[in-house]
């Protein structure tokens, strides 16, 4: 992969929307992110997690969702961190054969979050806190929510982008992306005032699925 990359290239790799979400599911993703950037902040401080890993498990949800605008802007900051083209590359067209074995849980949990639209069965969640500790999963967790946070938004504009620029996704509308895009920015600020509360009177910031089917997704629950 080049280093000169620009927004036009990675507009112009889709015609169609891989994902799209609603706007309740922006919302809830929004209420997540300021406990979510909390937990960022003090990992930047103890190091407990690398850096990279979590760039890497952010280049995997963006995979799943196919957001070329977010793929854009995780492109350039792992290449300015030092990863390597063809590990980007590897990343976000769906590759494994560049994964670390330390790393393959937690790239496979970020793959099985996207995959389930930010609603992580639990026994995948307590696989990923058996394999790298509480606080580690807490951490890779955040990155991923603030990611697919990131995502929800990214999609439509990804979209409009393309429409600006006479290639329209088969599957849009200008009506849904506008609608989207100001609609987005209006529950932004509601959605991080109600993660504030849900802070303040004990509410998790982790939403899990505890059925337990499907289990064969390659996490163990024993």
């Amino acid at each position: 992969m080049k280093t000169d990359i620009n927004l036009s290239e990675f507009i112009s790799s889709r015609n169609e929307f891989k994902k799209r979400f609603s706007l309740w599911e922006m919302y809830r993703a929004f209420m997540y992110i300021p406990r979510a950037v909390v937990k960022l902040m003090g990992n930047a401080k103890s190091k407990l997690v690398d850096n990279d890993l979590l760039k890497r498990l952010q280049l995997a949800v963006t995979e799943v969702n196919g957001c070329p605008a977010c793929s854009y802007a995780h492109t350039k900051m792992a290449l300015h961190q030092g990863m390597s083209g063809e590990e980007i590359s590897s990343f976000l067209s769906g590759e494994d054969h560049l994964i670390k074995p330390e790393e393959a849980k937690a790239i496979m949990f970020a793959q099985h979050f996207a995959d389930a639209r930010g609603y992580p069965k639990k026994y995948a969640y307590d696989a990923l806190v058996k394999a790298y500790g509480t606080k580690e999963a807490r951490i890779m967790l955040s990155s991923i929510q603030i990611m697919i946070a990131g995502n929800m938004y990214g999609i439509p504009y990804s979209a409009f982008q393309a429409r600006l620029k006479g290639n329209p996704y088969k599957d849009s509308s200008l009506f849904f992306e506008l609608g989207i895009l100001i609609t987005g920015l209006i529950l932004l600020p509601m959605a991080c005032v109600h993660g504030v509360l849900r802070a303040l009177v004990g509410l998790s910031n982790i939403r899990l699925d505890e059925s337990h089917t499907d289990e064969n997704a390659g996490f163990s629950v024993k």
